[in-house]
């Protein structure tokens, strides 16, 4: 689950985009830091125009660590300015170094960094207010975003399971909350006709259907049991023995798996051909 995207290492991530003197303007941190209500934590002096750019924005941010009431539109605002200052624009790669040091840092805390410097929870998706929308955007953040790949696996259970619920709640099928992870995708797989025991083996393809059904079922599963296995306390790591080529390999598997969810419910609700 996300947590608050601040942190002194998020606060560091972020001064690298004003050293030397880059980076967006005096005044518009300034206002930055104002509309996130720390301004009072800002040490900067018009007079004299010190401290510099970097510093006040890691001295604001880490002030932000520990009081955290605005902290999420402070990032937000930061965000904003960057943007507007063109530091993720692809044609310039000015900033690719930095962009790609603040997305790490952001991803321990549990938030997602886009390339065009859009970020976003990294955690359960949550459908009552979000519904398919959040499906379809948790989905594709993972599928652009797998760096850390121990930071996203639970985002990738959860994306799994969130599915899974979706699809037997539009058929009126509301899972009890008792419910175990293989249990809930059981029987959404059930619904949509995905399992392997319903393909017809005997038919051309059949076997390699039952087989292709399988394999996705098993990636379901896998990753909810790495996710378990990482432990109180370790959410951000790879069970020992796992390698960071499998994780991802895993974790955008488990994205495949929901995407295949998703469009075979849509074409049987009639939605998309």
């Amino acid at each position: 689950m996300s947590r608050t995207p601040i942190s002194s290492e998020i606060a560091a991530a972020f001064g690298r985009f004003f050293f030397a003197g880059s980076g967006p303007s005096h005044s518009t941190l300034t206002r930055v830091f104002t509309a996130a209500g720390y301004h009072q934590d800002d040490p900067y002096d018009p007079a004299t125009q010190t401290p510099n750019k970097e510093q006040r924005v890691v001295r604001v941010a880490t002030a932000a660590s520990r009081r955290q009431q605005g902290a999420v539109t402070l990032v937000k605002e930061l965000l904003t300015a960057l943007r507007v200052h063109g530091c993720f624009d692809a044609r310039a790669g000015d900033f690719a170094d930095e962009a790609a040091h603040l997305k790490r840092a952001l991803l321990q805390q549990g938030w997602i960094l886009d390339e065009n410097g859009y970020a976003a929870p990294a955690g359960r998706v949550d459908l009552e207010t979000g519904g398919r929308q959040a499906l379809d955007e948790q989905m594709a953040r993972i599928q652009r975003n797998v760096d850390d790949p121990g930071a996203l696996l639970g985002t990738a259970k959860d994306l799994v399971e969130a599915t899974s619920k979706f699809v037997l709640e539009e058929r009126s099928m509301m899972p009890p909350r008792t419910l175990s992870f293989d249990e809930v995708l059981h029987l959404a797989l059930d619904q949509l006709g995905l399992l392997p025991s319903m393909v017809d083996a005997t038919r051309p393809g059949g076997k390699q259907l039952r087989a292709i059904y399988q394999s996705a079922k098993t990636v379901a599963s896998t990753v909810n049991e790495l996710r378990n296995l990482q432990g109180a306390g370790h959410g951000r790591t790879l069970p020992t023995g796992v390698s960071p080529e499998t994780g991802r390999y895993v974790i955008r598997e488990a994205a495949h798996v929901a995407e295949l969810m998703l469009s075979t419910h849509d074409r049987q609700m009639g939605r998309r051909s």
